[in-house]
């Protein structure tokens, strides 16, 4: 690695070093408390999947760079330099973590590995090491946004062919509009990802309750901050946001994509809307006897899994359990406490990798694939698309023999017409 890289590289990690940053740095005591919290470990026993070994790394480089004795003792000061070894050191850490955040509620200083891996990951962004498809998509959603009037009418083509579905789950008046688009003073803004399964079933659900809502013409996935790159995720972010004060609405609504709900949640700042995940929303309207469901079509033991970023992360944790309670008379927690349920092993961007990640993910997962045997459970419920997709994956793999669903499509069949 040539000094002028390096030197690049350091401002990156310089400007990362804020007060709390600086504190996770400075505080591990290498207890151990962590070993047995992250998934990875425990699945595979491995000690460079231990959070503190991870943090280590980018641990050793701060010291060598940016203390007084790892730059004049480096050996004492157990200090380690930038350079082409440290970066794939960097990535197989923070692309064997998921950000799940399990072992900052073990650590007895709240230490926030997927902090820590954020320094890695904005390393790796600037060293160009990054993984390259991330990129690429994240990219490829900034330009969306700068360029929306191409995409518009294609993408109003292909929703106005879904509404034909939406009202086969939901019967609507003559004359109103199955999937609202571009409304000025709507209640809600309503960001779904790309695809029908994503927009169907909420659709139904919003009318069903007879909401006023619109449909961004933005996906909600922000691949920004899955690359671990800053300004990306923020422009990406932005897009949404100014169309929310655009249309004047009243409250934003995320999908169910864990990352896109953490991060308009917790990084879009104060603004003249609410945020809420999907799942608050479908709860609201039980609560307020907007909808009612038919809780007689599901059979057999359910169980539900946690996103990381919507539970854990995110505090939205009471609301799906108590959706399901209005959809089964047979539900299980997988853990006594959800803030210590175990990750599914797909998040962090590993999901979004595909067969690159596929073996590791599977045989880092095994706890999970665990945990959900023992419920006895013959449906795996959760609200987030990456957990959704890796829980399929450990079934095949695994061979659990459930079905895994989005609570979301569980809410829209069970919808009872009025």
């Amino acid at each position: 690695m040539d000094q002028k890289t390096r030197e690049d590289l350091l401002k990156l990690f310089q400007g990362k070093l804020n007060e709390a940053m600086t504190f996770y740095l400075e505080t591990c005591t290498r207890c151990g408390v962590c070993i047995e919290a992250c998934h990875v470990y425990a699945s595979m026993g491995q000690v460079r999947y231990i959070a503190a070994y991870r943090q280590e790394i980018v641990r050793r480089i701060y010291k060598k760079y940016f203390k007084a004795r790892g730059k004049v003792w480096p050996s004492v000061g157990e200090s380690k330099e930038l350079n082409e070894m440290a970066l794939e050191e960097l990535y197989e850490a923070a692309y064997s973590c998921t950000g799940c955040r399990r072992c900052m509620v073990y650590c007895p200083f709240g230490i926030d590995t997927q902090m820590i891996m954020s320094i890695a990951k904005l390393l790796l962004v600037g060293a160009h090491s990054e993984p390259e498809i991330l990129t690429l998509l994240a990219d490829t959603s900034i330009e969306k946004g700068k360029s929306l009037d191409i995409f518009k009418e294609n993408f109003l083509t292909g929703i106005k062919k879904l509404e034909k579905d939406v009202v086969k789950k939901w019967k609507m008046e003559a004359g109103e509009t199955a999937i609202p688009m571009d409304v000025q003073g709507a209640d809600l803004l309503f960001v779904a990802l790309a695809g029908a399964h994503s927009i169907i079933p909420t659709a139904a659900i919003f009318n069903a309750a007879g909401e006023n809502w619109t449909l961004s013409f933005f996906e909600a996935v922000n691949f920004g901050a899955f690359v671990g790159d800053p300004a990306r995720t923020q422009l990406i972010l932005d897009r949404i946001v100014n169309e929310a004060k655009r249309l004047k609405v009243k409250e934003v609504c995320i999908c169910e994509c864990g990352t896109a709900f953490r991060v308009m949640k917790q990084l879009a700042g104060k603004q003249p809307f609410k945020v809420s995940s999907v799942t608050e929303v479908h709860a609201r309207y039980i609560k307020e006897g907007r909808i009612q469901l038919d809780r007689s079509l599901l059979n057999g033991v359910v169980t539900y899994h946690d996103p990381c970023q919507i539970a854990r992360n995110g505090d939205v944790i009471d609301a799906p359990r108590y959706i399901l309670k209005h959809l089964t008379n047979d539900f299980r927690d997988m853990s006594p406490d959800p803030t210590y349920n175990w990750c599914c092993g797909g998040g962090g961007g590993l999901v979004a990798l595909g067969e690159e990640t596929l073996d590791f993910r599977m045989k880092s997962s095994k706890v999970k694939a665990d945990q959900i045997k023992r419920t006895e459970a013959t449906t795996v419920v959760t609200a987030c698309e990456n957990c959704h997709t890796q829980l399929c994956n450990l079934n095949d793999h695994y061979q659990m023999g459930v079905d895994v669903k989005f609570l979301s499509s569980m809410v829209a069949d069970a919808l009872v017409q009025n």
